[in-house]
């Protein structure tokens, strides 16, 4: 096992497209990254900087969502056509269509299989269809308002929905029911997702909010109020630990579902970020916004790698104080002892309230034009090793700072001085800040005001 204690770094930097992007995807092998656009385009980004990136074309309209297949052969992607159209992901751009919907498609997403596709759309419905004919198998229809996201539960036997009428349903695709629905009073969910596990769901929300809720309950589980903006979209880490989420304050965030908390707020895009996505491994994820750009970011945060390739938390127990609301109930993670199981939290602090930032400079990689270097920043939550979380921890918990400045025991050290040593530390870190670039960290002497979004 290899650990890793740094902070996200921007690692590729990709500008093609002649639009906002709206969805963003990687294979499952990481050598390439689907990405649509308004600009009615699918294009397949290829990871190795010396190979050229190719434009797909043949939707008449924007182009909504996309994925890979779980094997990576093809390429769904939905269109406000109407149409849904599968790609081969190659230079010869072969692609079947098909007429989806009576309106425009919002969102396509693969069965765990690879042998089954559903689609949301416009026109109030969820349809269900064989991959390999393109034939339709059977919708569901009770939604009242355009429906703009359903994906299957990961064992293929549930689908989740989010639609404008402000509500959130979960179908049984075998008994084609809608078994549960779960209701948005402020704003109605951009996005849905769930959790690996498969026993909850997390909802992006106009209301700026993101939720969980356990399907075996149906009780919220957390509740996260972190950005400024419409949340537009989320990606869960494969492990399960971690939540990505994008929004209209042009903000990337990193939430840490073990500990209920903001871990990370990254600036990089100029404008509205629309779309996120986690590698299948979570050793990357990537993000495409309004400014027509796409970022392929390196996780690094906190994690260490185990032999099937997925990283986790590190091992640990805590407990964190317990929420305000008696809906609230224990985060379902899981079943690898690897992973910290812990009482959920209040929504963690705006960012306005962070009291130590990084910033990082990365080259930026552009086909077909010369761009200029995308400038991205990295804020940290500093409630991380604040005094408050710090008084309700029953063990030592693992490390979050710099590679710079972390010392942890080795097992050899009584645990009291470990915990002193990790208590300076953490406030070391609070009045330090770095510079990373896509190579390693830097110390900076040039202060930067925190909070800045």
């Amino acid at each position: 096992m290899t650990s890793a204690l740094s902070d996200p770094t921007l690692e590729r930097h990709f500008k093609g497209h002649r639009g906002a992007v709206t969805s963003v995807d990687f294979s499952c092998n990481m050598k390439q990254i689907a990405t649509g656009s308004v600009d009615s385009c699918v294009m397949i980004w290829n990871m190795k900087p010396q190979m050229r990136a190719y434009r797909f074309e043949g939707h008449k309209d924007a182009v909504t969502s996309v994925q890979f297949s779980p094997s990576g052969h093809m390429v769904a992607s939905a269109s406000r056509d109407k149409t849904v159209r599968l790609w081969v992901p190659s230079i010869k751009a072969d692609s079947t269509e098909f007429r989806a919907h009576t309106a425009a498609v919002r969102c396509v997403n693969f069965s765990d299989d690879g042998q089954t596709l559903v689609t949301a759309s416009n026109d109030k419905t969820i349809k269900v269809w064989t991959v390999h004919r393109q034939k339709f198998l059977f919708s569901f229809n009770q939604h009242v308002n355009w429906v703009r996201c359903a994906k299957f539960s990961p064992d293929d036997r549930l689908i989740v929905s989010c639609s404008d009428d402000k509500t959130i349903k979960l179908w049984d695709k075998n008994s084609r029911e809608c078994i549960q629905s779960f209701f948005e009073h402020a704003g109605y969910a951009n996005h849905v997702d769930f959790h690996p596990s498969g026993t909850c769901i997390a909802a992006a929300s106009t209301d700026s909010s993101v939720k969980l809720w356990d399907i075996r309950t149906n009780k919220m589980l957390q509740h996260y109020q972190v950005h400024s903006g419409a949340v537009n979209s989320l990606s869960f880490h494969p492990a399960g630990n971690f939540l990505i989420t994008t929004s209209s304050d042009s903000t990337v965030k990193i939430l840490d579902l073990l500990e209920g908390k903001l871990l990370y707020t990254l600036h990089g895009h100029q404008s509205s970020v629309t779309c996120v996505a986690f590698s299948r491994t979570g050793d990357y994820f990537s993000s495409g916004g309004a400014d027509e750009q796409v970022m392929v970011w390196k996780s690094n945060f906190d994690c260490i790698k185990h032999g099937n390739g997925v990283k986790v938390q590190k091992k640990g127990t805590s407990t964190v104080r317990p929420p305000t609301s008696s809906s609230m109930a224990r985060f379902p993670l899981n079943s690898d002892p690897s992973v910290l199981h812990c009482q959920t939290s209040e929504p963690a602090e705006h960012v306005n309230r962070q009291e130590s930032q990084t910033a990082s400079h990365a080259q930026s990689f552009s086909h077909g034009s010369h761009s200029r270097a995308a400038h991205s920043q990295v804020y940290r939550d500093p409630s991380i090793s604040s005094s408050s979380t710090r008084q309700t921890q029953t063990t030592q918990l693992p490390s979050r700072h710099h590679q710079s400045d972390s010392h942890t025991s080795d097992g050899k050290v009584p645990s009291g001085i470990a915990n002193a040593l990790e208590h300076i530390i953490g406030q070391l870190d609070i009045l330090t800040q770095t510079e990373i670039t896509a190579v390693g960290l830097n110390r900076s002497s040039d202060p930067v005001h925190a909070g800045q979004q």
